[in-house]
């Protein structure tokens, strides 16, 4: 019974970090897409502060 506890919360961390790693590399390699955006004042829409488009 002890062991299997162990096993439990060892696959529980296991998983807990993998997914991190993942949000980790996703978060490092991926470049947003363009979106559309008021570049003038006006309009009440929200501008960029400095678009990389």
């Amino acid at each position: 019974m002890r062991m299997r506890i162990w096993i439990l919360i060892s696959g529980a961390l296991l998983v807990f970090a993998a997914a991190n790693i993942h949000l980790l590399y996703v978060a490092l390699t991926s470049q947003p897409a363009c979106v559309p955006h008021v570049k003038e004042t006006g309009d009440g829409g929200y501008i960029a502060a400095k678009s990389a488009c």
